[in-house]
């Protein structure tokens, strides 16, 4: 199975061409660019580079969310388009999970900046959740790390927050790390297709002008994005 693989939830931008577990060709960019003006020349390039054209394309796998609100549309409607024009399948997975490293030991804490101090989390011990995906304070994210009895490692976008948890927590590790779009790849191979009509990013919070509405208006099924 040939596998397109990308994700555009952070600053950064990777994607990979894959051939079931085997790496074919990877890109990634960590500077600060518009993701919606690289993406589709850097899968043109890879795909290209390997004498490859579209149709030879199987699954796209597209890191999900949660993330940037406008790096995960973006690499979520281009992954709806590539599926829906080349009648392939579409699968998501976590921004979090694709940044745990394979052989970490004891609890890994994926993060992510959700700016004001707060985070995207995950908590994952052997690749396997240990507690849902969330949008917290990062103080939060340290009580629960502090409450366990196992090795604890922060991976991700760590550098803003290292100290902080360096104080906190002086025996974690802090390990940061890029988004990896072979991790991606893999992590979606196995996968079931989803509905590329119903796939949508996932946010793990509401965009800020919800918020604002939603603190003058009850919620309902009469929504926010119904209204708009």
């Amino acid at each position: 199975m040939k596998i397109a693989a990308f994700d555009t939830s952070s600053k950064a931008l990777t994607l990979a061409i894959l051939e079931d577990e085997t790496l074919l060709a990877q890109m990634t960019l960590n500077i600060k660019k518009n993701h919606s003006i690289t993406l589709m020349p850097a899968i043109d390039f890879l795909m290209n580079s390997l004498d490859m054209k579209p149709t030879d394309l199987d699954r796209i796998v597209v890191a999900q969310g949660p993330g940037s609100y406008t790096g995960l549309r973006i690499a979520v409607a281009t992954a709806k388009t590539l599926a829906h024009t080349l009648k392939i399948e579409l699968v998501g997975v976590s921004s979090l999970l694709a940044l745990v490293p394979e052989q970490a030991e004891g609890l890994v804490i994926p993060i992510m900046d959700a700016r004001r101090n707060n985070v995207y989390a995950g908590f994952y011990q052997s690749g396997h959740v240990v507690r849902p995906e969330a949008h917290l304070p990062l103080a939060e994210v340290l009580e629960i790390a502090g409450a366990t009895n196992q090795p604890v490692t922060f991976v991700g976008e760590t550098a803003v927050f290292a100290e902080q948890i360096g104080a906190a927590l002086p025996q974690a590790a802090i390990q940061p790390s890029l988004p990896d779009a072979a991790a991606i790849g893999r992590l979606g191979l196995d996968l079931p297709a989803q509905s590329i009509h119903d796939f949508v990013p996932n946010y793990l919070k509401r965009v800020e002008a919800e918020e604002n509405w939603l603190k003058n208006h009850k919620e309902s099924s009469d929504s926010y994005i119904q209204r708009l």
